[in-house]
C-alpha cells in the first residue's frame, strides 16, 4: 500500500544519522558509486536529495565541488552544520521542492541520487530534469530498492513507490537522452520484518552517460 501523505523530514533531520543501518547503506552506496563513476578532482557533482549528506561527504573530497540539494530545510540545515564544522569550501546546499514546481540549478558533470526517486510522485520527470542539468559527458547515477513488496520502511508515510523494476528506470534514463545505461547492485540491506523473518532487499545502482 502506498501512503500519499508526505513524509516530514524536518522533524526528523536532527536524529536521522542515529540510525547505524541508514548510515551504513549510505556509505555502501557511496561507495558504489566512487567504484563504477569514479568522481574526480575536476568534477562539479550535485546530490539530489542529499539529506544529512551522508553520501555528499563522502563524495567532498573526490571533486571540485558538490551541491547538496533537498526539499527539506531541516535536513540542508544538518547538513550545512557539518561543513561549517569540518570547515569544507567545495560544498553548497540547495532548496528544491518538486511539488512546488522547484527545479536544480547549474549544469554539473556528475549528478547523484541515493534512496530519493521513491518519495518522487513523478519519476521519470525527475531523470529527465536531472538529465537536463548534465554537461556534455556528464554521467547520472541513481540508486534505490528493487521492487519490494512495502516491508522495507515498516511506516511507509511518503513512500510513494514501492521499489522499481530496473529495465523500467533504465528506460527512464534512455528517453531522457542517455546512453551507456547501466545497472549494478549497489547494496543488500538485511531486516528483520515482523511476522516475516530475516529479508535482503538489493538496492540497485543505474548510472547513464550524457
Amino acid at each position: 500500500m502506498k501512503h500519499e501523505e508526505r513524509k516530514d523530514f524536518d522533524k526528523e533531520a536532527a536524529q536521522w544519522d542515529a540510525n547505524p543501518g541508514r548510515v551504513k547503506l549510505a556509505q555502501d552506496v557511496a561507495d558504489a558509486m566512487i567504484r563504477e563513476v569514479s568522481p574526480a578532482k575536476g568534477q562539479d557533482a550535485l546530490d539530489f536529495g542529499c539529506g544529512t549528506g551522508l553520501v555528499t561527504l563522502k563524495l567532498q573530497p573526490l571533486v571540485r565541488s558538490i551541491t547538496g540539494v533537498d526539499s527539506s530545510r531541516g535536513m540542508l540545515d544538518v547538513l550545512a552544520s557539518k561543513v561549517r564544522d569540518r570547515e569544507l569550501g567545495n560544498v553548497r546546499t540547495q532548496f528544491v521542492d518538486l511539488e512546488q514546481g522547484g527545479k536544480v540549478d547549474g549544469r554539473y558533470h556528475l549528478i547523484v541520487s541515493s534512496m530519493t526517486l521513491h518519495h518522487v510522485p513523478d519519476p521519470a520527470a525527475l531523470i529527465a530534469q536531472l538529465a537536463a542539468a548534465l554537461l556534455p559527458g556528464g554521467t547520472l547515477a541513481v540508486a534505490d530498492l528493487d521492487t519490494e513488496d512495502g516491508s522495507f520502511h515498516g511506516d511507509n508515510t511518503g513512500v510513494l513507490h514501492l521499489g522499481f523494476d530496473r529495465p523500467r528506470v533504465k528506460g527512464l534514463f534512455e528517453q531522457a537522452g542517455l546512453s551507456a545505461v547501466r545497472d549494478v547492485t549497489a547494496a543488500v540491506v538485511a531486516k528483520e520484518i515482523e511476522g516475516k523473518g530475516r529479508r535482503e532487499f538489493p538496492v540497485f545502482l543505474i548510472m547513464g552517460k550524457k
